[in-house]
């Protein structure tokens, strides 16, 4: 019997995204305080949505999920992995395991994503 075949997704997103821990703010909705991401944030996530068609749901990634990614900007990956969210895997906490190199692109930022699942035997 053959082993079953790892699936991997590699993609360019490009564009700054803002960092996670700096992209929240606070808005008065329906007359309750609310945090949502911050308009640079917003626009980033929207910018991924249109560069990353979503893979349909019976061919995500499923987790375990490694992550290499080459940041070409100053910023951590944590908006990417949000903005990925239902579009390559269906939940970002089944990246489990990351790879992360820092470059910087003033030109032309970007990040270049390679996910692969995880064979945990």
């Amino acid at each position: 019997m053959s082993e079953p075949q790892l699936r991997r997704w590699h993609g360019v997103i490009q564009g700054e995204p803002a960092s996670k821990a700096n992209s929240r703010q606070i808005v008065k909705i329906g007359g309750r305080l609310r945090v949502i991401k911050s308009l640079k944030a917003r626009r980033y996530v929207a910018e991924v949505a249109r560069q990353v068609a979503p893979l349909p749901e019976a061919k995500q990634l499923r987790a375990p999920i490694a992550m290499t990614a080459h940041i070409y900007y100053a910023s951590d990956p944590s908006l990417i992995l949000d903005a990925l969210q239902s579009r390559v895997y269906a939940n970002d906490r089944a990246v489990r395991e990351m790879h992360l190199h820092h470059h910087i692109d003033r030109e032309r930022p970007r990040a270049e994503i390679t996910l692969i699942e995880i064979d945990e035997d």
